[in-house]
């Protein structure tokens, strides 16, 4: 079961909802509405080391290595 980030234009509020079946009514928890907008998210992953780095995130300045993982940069 997903979680999934929405945005509700009239009261610009973010938040998150857990999605427990598909066309479920989701309504903003500040002020009801229920027109709100599912938005996209950045995934994270867990790393070797046991870390979570966001998906968007690239290696290490320090070297050429895709990630720093296998370079040793431990960032």
């Amino acid at each position: 079961m997903p979680i999934y980030e929405f945005y509700c234009q009239p009261c610009d509020a973010k938040f998150e909802k857990l999605v427990l079946k598909k066309g479920q009514q989701i309504a903003c928890p500040k002020c009801r509405n229920l027109e709100v907008r599912r938005l996209i998210s950045a995934c994270s992953f867990g790393s070797a080391d046991g870390t979570v780095r966001p998906s968007s995130e690239k290696s290490c300045s320090s070297c050429t290595a895709s990630s720093c993982s296998s370079c040793g940069g431990g960032h």
